[in-house]
């Protein structure tokens, strides 16, 4: 495990994006518990990105304009989804402690394994990075790299949950200011059509 790869990872994963965003707002309507979970579903939906380069997939995705295409465009589509619906549910992020909606920890987690599952660039970032510490002669090349993605996951799981913590953190802060709230979730709505546009303009 190179200082190298490990420093990569983090400068990565620290980088704001979707799945911070979806932290992020978890955090601040549903508190640390949320953030959290919110967290393990970012992580879970490295998985498949994990496995589509281990197995070859990475590679047929990173040579098929069509492939690419499709799953590209269908991010942009759940991201447009999930700015809507942050400011369509006004429940999504009212603070109270007394009366918060309940959220299942299963959907909070479905929605984050959805928001890295159908991000293409994730499974084209482990085909283009991982190679990179692996030794080509390796024996046991398909380990060491099923190894650094659990690394990689770790990282995210560590960086993501401190994000949420952190916010949760200001989260009385903002508890019973209503217009503050509103702003924060039409600040995310934002967020969330900033990412998708970027992701909608990204050539391979």
């Amino acid at each position: 495990m190179s200082i190298a790869f490990l420093l990569t990872t983090l400068v990565v994963v620290a980088t704001p994006g979707t799945g911070v965003v979806y932290t992020l707002a978890a955090a601040l309507s549903r508190g640390r518990r949320a953030s959290i979970v919110a967290a393990v579903g970012c992580t879970l939906g490295i998985v498949p990105h994990l496995l589509a380069t281990v197995t070859g997939v990475a590679a047929l995705l990173h040579a098929g304009a069509t492939a690419f295409q499709v799953l590209k465009y269908a991010g942009v589509a759940y991201l447009l989804y999930m700015a809507w619906a942050t400011v369509r549910d006004k429940e999504a992020l009212v603070v109270e402690e007394e009366r918060a909606a309940p959220v299942s920890a299963r959907r909070v987690i479905v929605r984050g394994v959805l928001i890295n599952i159908l991000n293409p660039k994730l499974t084209i970032f482990f085909f283009a990075f991982l190679p990179q510490f692996v030794s080509p002669g390796e024996p046991h090349a398909l380990v060491h790299m099923v190894g650094l993605g659990g690394v990689f996951m770790l990282a995210t799981f560590a960086v993501f949950a401190g994000y949420g913590v952190l916010a949760a953190s200001v989260r009385s802060h903002v508890i019973g200011r209503p217009r503050v709230m509103a702003w924060l979730r039409r600040g995310f709505a934002g967020s969330f059509v900033a990412l998708g546009a970027k992701l909608a303009v990204t050539a391979r």
